[in-house]
Order: C-alpha cells, then structure tokens, then sequence
C-alpha cells in the first residue's frame, strides 16, 4: 500500500508541475487519463497525451489513444516500444515545443530514422533540410575530378597538351608503342591522361571542351 500511496504522491506533483500546458484541453478524470508513460527500448519516458498527440497522424497519438494499435505494456503499465530510446529524445522534446535539439554527438541521420518510424512530418522535413545543407557545404571542398584517356599520336602531342584549356591538366602520358595501320610504323600512339576540376555537379559533362582524339 504505501509503495502505491508513493507512486500517486510522484504522479500529482508532476501533474501540478505540467499544469501550465494543460488549458486546452478538458480536465481528466484521473491523472492516468493525463500522463503516459512509454518504456522505448528499455528506457521510461513520461509525457502526457497532449505532447503525443501535437502531431495527430504520428505513431505516438494513435498509440496513446489506443485506436488500431495493440501495444504491450511492462509491468509498470508504460507502452513498449522497441526502438532507441537515444534518439527519442529529441523526438519527445520536438513535440513538446516544436524544435529540433540536438546533442553535437549525436547524429541527425538516427534522428531522421526514428522520427520517420514515429511518422512525425514536420520534423522529419527539418532534419532532410538540414543535411541538404551540409551536404551542399561538403560537396564545395574538396572539388571532385573528372579524367579522360585520350589517343594520339606523336605529331598530334605537342598540339594537343598545347591547345589544352578550360581547367584541364596534362596527368600522364602511357607510350603504347608503333601504331600498325596504314602501314605507317614511325608514328608511335600515345594516350594522354587528363583531368579537371568540378566545383559542382552543375557545370558537369556539357561545359567539358572536346579534343580532337581516335577512337
């Protein structure tokens, strides 16, 4: 009996302590109408049902209001669900008061996973633009290079590594030995390795000069 008288005692301070929260909505028959515990992976988190359900479409508000979902619930009477609860912190807090908050450590992608199994729109928007964002910065350095093998032969070298423009640069040169066709055995083939700068996928394969090379 006094473990229970305990557990009420805890139950209404923390209803008192969320009152502020709590205009909108009618009051509760009884504070387990109002406080919903959910055991995520072996750790309990307490939330009310109004938290829950700010985002009605979400997993989390069809649970609570216990409409087509079953869930198990551990001894303590909280639902369980099997996830991570490292991540569901961040989700619980982005539907108390709308923001993203993350630890430096922690990674958006684990985020974006969970809040995508919670079915919570608003936030799994947030997180996509914000690795948009820092894909955007990464991909300016360092810029990625495009090669090209080209064929000549030696009188066409000097010409070639010559008349090259438009960010190419002269890599290597392979000496693939006398050409054989026409007959002609002094000229001897070469392939000319060359490579340019991308700063970004914009300006791709299009904007590439074409040198004159044998296919």
């Amino acid at each position: 009996g006094g473990v229970r008288m305990r557990m009420e005692g805890g139950e209404e301070m923390q209803s008192a302590a969320g009152l502020r929260c709590s205009w909108d909505i009618p009051p509760p028959a009884g504070t387990q109408a109002k406080w919903v515990k959910l055991n995520v992976g072996g750790t309990v988190f307490l939330t009310t049902r109004q938290t829950l359900c700010r985002e009605q479409k979400s997993f989390l508000c069809r649970l609570c209001q216990g409409e087509e979902l079953q869930s198990d619930r551990d001894e303590t009477g909280a639902y369980l669900i099997d996830r991570d609860p490292t991540y569901f912190g961040p989700i619980l807090n982005f539907l108390r008061h709308g923001k993203l908050v993350l630890d430096k450590d922690m990674a958006e992608e684990g985020v974006l996973e969970e809040a995508e199994f919670y079915n919570i729109g608003p936030l799994i928007r947030i997180i996509k633009d914000r690795l948009e964002e820092k894909d955007y910065t990464v991909t300016q350095v360092p810029p990625k290079h495009v090669y090209r093998v080209l064929q000549c032969q030696e009188e066409e070298l000097t010409q070639m590594v010559s008349t090259m423009s438009d960010g190419w640069c002269f890599e290597q040169l392979v000496n693939i030995g006398s050409s054989y066709n026409y007959g002609n055995e002094d000229q001897t083939e070469f392939l000319c390795v060359v490579s340019k700068e991308l700063y970004n996928s914009s300006n791709g394969l299009s904007s590439e000069p074409s040198h004159k090379a044998k296919v």
